[in-house]
Parts: C-alpha cells; structure tokens; sequence
C-alpha cells in the first residue's frame, strides 16, 4: 500500500475509532489484527462520510420558489377578476383590467408574445364580462321612476301594472345661446350635434356666440341636433332658409320721431342708428338730443338706400337738420356738409355781401341815394324770429306777432334781427 494512501486510511481509522469506540487490546501482537479491521470499516464508511463533507454540487440543487404573487395562477386570476368585476360595474371592471396589465407586464417572467395576448385579453375579458352584466346596455342604467309628471305638471300615481318606461321628452333650447343648450342637454341625458340654420351652412367654432333657432331631438337615441344662427342674426323660416334680414325703409323727409318708428318697425336694431348733421356749422345730435326735440329734427338724407338689407354689419346712417317755424331756412340743402345752415356763419359771407352791394350801387348810379337805399335795404322777407341771423343788412321783416324787424348788425357786430 503507498504511504500516501496508508496515512489516509490510518486517518480515516481513527476518526471512525474516535467515532465508534472500538477497545484496543493491550498486546500490539495483536494490534495488527485490530488494525486490518479498522481499515476494513474505514473502506466501507468513507463514501458515506465523504458524502457528507463533500460541498453540494450548485448545478443540482432545486431552484427557489417565487413569491405566490409572481407565479403564473396568480396572474391568471387577476385577469379572470376583470371579467367578474366588469359584470357588477364598469368603473371596477377597468381599474382591475388595468392593474392586470401591469401585472402582466411586471410579475410573471412571460415572453414578450404571451404578455401583448394577455393584455389584449384583458380588454375582451371586460367587455365580455360588462355585456353579460348589462352594463353596456344603456336602457339597463334607467331606473323606473313611480311618479310622472304630464305636460301640464299634475302628477299621476303610478298604476300597479308593469308599464315600460316613459321617455323623457327633450326640454325646449331656443332662443339660447348654443354653449348653453349643449349643456343643459347633455346634463339630461343627452348627446348633442349642432348646425348652421342658415343656408350658408358656416362652420361653428364660438358656441357662446351663436343662438339656437330650431332642435330636433330623438328620444329614443337620446340625441339632440341645434340649429343656430350668430347672435344678432335672424333665425330663418325653416332650418336652412335663407337670413330674413330686413329692409331699409324709406325716412327721407320724414321727423327724427317718425323716422325711428318706420326703423323699428322694420325690424332693424336702433343701435347700429348713426346720427349727422347736413349742415357745417351744426353739430351733429346725440340719440338723446334729437329724442327730446324730435319734431324740430328732418332726416334729409339716409343711408343705406331704401330695399338695402341691414345685416348685422350694417351702419344705418340719418343725417338730420334741424328747423322751426322762426328759421329762415326750413328746408334741406341739396348736398350735406357743403352749405351753413346761418349764412352769416359763412366766412366767405361779409365779402360776398359787399360784392353785391358794390354791383347794386353802380347798376343804380342815376338814381337818388334816397331811392338807392330804399331799394337796397327795403325788401321784406315776411316772418322772421328775434334775435336770429339774418341777411342783407336793412332787410325787413315781422314776428308773429306783427313786430316790425329789421336786419341790422347786433352786438357780436353779425346781422340779426332786431326791432324797427
């Protein structure tokens, strides 16, 4: 036997003598015999032993278990709470259906493949379990009421006969601006659609800025269409006709008063009335100024033109003079702006005015002065006011109440008339 394998064997004998006691005669005669035998037991334990002491083989151990959240049933029956949770209610449905995807995403060690069907799984396993709970079914969602009200608003005690459902009937939306009607619609269980009911068929962005003209409404697909025209603007005959947008009448001549009367008459907004003076030196009215004397204010001029149609961007513009029966002047010039209403207001007038008395003298040269002047400053120009402008100087005229007046120069140095 090599030492090596000797040393070992002797080795092994004593741990297994130390082991299991084995009583050592004291004759070493005899100690060889002893020794064979140790040697043999050594042989026949050392594969158990070195069994024991030999480190375990890593590529043979069983691997460790997962956590159960992680394992593949687990997974599965989240899926299947989607389905049973979709069936109750839908809001549940979906939360659990996306906590399943992540879970199909994050716990199993799934291949890529098997997670894509698994989520898709989850969206068919909500839509199954929601359709046989009834929860997509929307009549399902209507709960019978015990009382309902007719059109008049008395109420009837329902009968004890199972009787379907009323339908609700859609609530009346015109005359309110779109964003409005959408909204009180859509809070009675309706789903709303919306269009021009004009013929220009415009497309509508600013909701707030439109107005409902007609509505029709399905009951039974709880669905509602708005017809509606911009705020400001006429509402057609029928859905799709053209803006009946009114007409310009014909004011020309007539007061301030009546003038404003035909206007609303005609159905146009007073706001968009714009007020002028034909005259240069008059200042042009306000609405209020020309109200309180609207007898004493003529329209002379007006525009559009009568038969125009005033849409909403539409000026209509009067221009006004103003006269009573003391004012020389009581009728509209041919043109506005281009005449004074006051013709001494004119600067051009002081000139004018010796222009033609210069011409008068020299055509009168063989005439006496006395007749001269009389010719000159002697004509009447019947009833005149006291105190107003007037021309020619030395013209003459009455009041009303048959004062003689005459046209001389006043005060501020401008001809009025003035006590003979």
């Amino acid at each position: 036997m090599p030492p090596a394998v000797r040393r070992l064997a002797r080795e092994d004998a004593d741990h297994i003598l130390d082991t299991f006691p084995i009583v050592r005669p004291k004759d070493e005669a005899k100690y060889g015999t002893y020794r064979t035998m140790e040697l043999i037991l050594a042989d026949q334990l050392r594969p158990a032993q070195r069994d024991q002491e030999r480190p375990m083989n890593p590529y043979n151990t069983s691997p460790p278990s997962q956590p159960w959240r992680k394992t593949t049933p687990a997974v599965l029956g989240l899926l299947a709470l989607v389905a049973l949770l979709g069936a109750f209610s839908f809001g549940l449905g979906f939360v659990a259906m996306i906590a399943a995807m992540v879970a199909v995403w994050v716990l199993p060690k799934w291949r890529w493949l098997a997670k894509l069907g698994a989520t898709f799984g989850a969206f068919v396993l909500l839509a199954v379990g929601a359709g046989l709970g009834g929860q997509l079914d929307e009549s399902a969602t209507k709960q019978p009421e015990a009382k309902a009200r007719d059109d008049g608003g008395v109420s009837a005690e329902a009968t004890s006969s199972p009787t379907p459902a009323k339908v609700r009937k859609a609530a009346d939306y015109t005359g309110k601006p779109l964003n409005e009607a959408e909204k009180l619609a859509r809070s009675a269980g309706f789903t709303t659609g919306r269009h021009d009911a004009a013929e220009d068929d415009r497309s509508i962005i600013m909701r707030s800025l439109w107005t409902v003209c007609f509505q029709e409404a399905d009951t039974a697909a709880k669905s509602i269409d708005f017809a509606a025209v911009k705020s400001g603007e006429p509402c057609p005959e029928k859905d799709g006709g053209p803006l009946p947008w009114p007409k310009m009448p014909d004011v020309v001549g007539a007061t301030y008063n009546t003038a404003i009367k035909d206007l609303k008459q005609a159905g146009i907004d007073l706001d968009s009335v714009t007020l002028d003076d034909v005259y240069l030196d008059i200042d042009s009215p306000t609405a209020e100024e020309a109200a309180e004397d609207g007898a004493e204010w003529r329209v002379c001029f007006q525009s559009p033109d009568e038969g125009t149609k005033v849409t909403a961007t539409t000026t209509v513009g009067l221009h006004l003079g103003r006269w009573t029966d003391a004012d020389l002047v009581q009728d509209c010039p041919k043109a506005k702006d281009t005449t004074y209403k006051i013709p001494a207001n004119d600067p051009d007038y002081e000139s004018d005015n010796s222009t033609s008395e210069e011409e008068d003298g020299s055509t009168g040269g063989g005439s006496s002065s006395s007749s001269g002047g009389s010719t000159g400053g002697g004509s009447s120009v019947g009833t005149v006011h006291p105190g107003s402008f007037c021309s020619p100087q030395g013209a003459t005229g009455v009041t009303k109440a048959g004062t003689p007046m005459v046209c001389g120069p006043g005060s501020d140095g401008r001809n009025r008339w003035r006590s003979s």
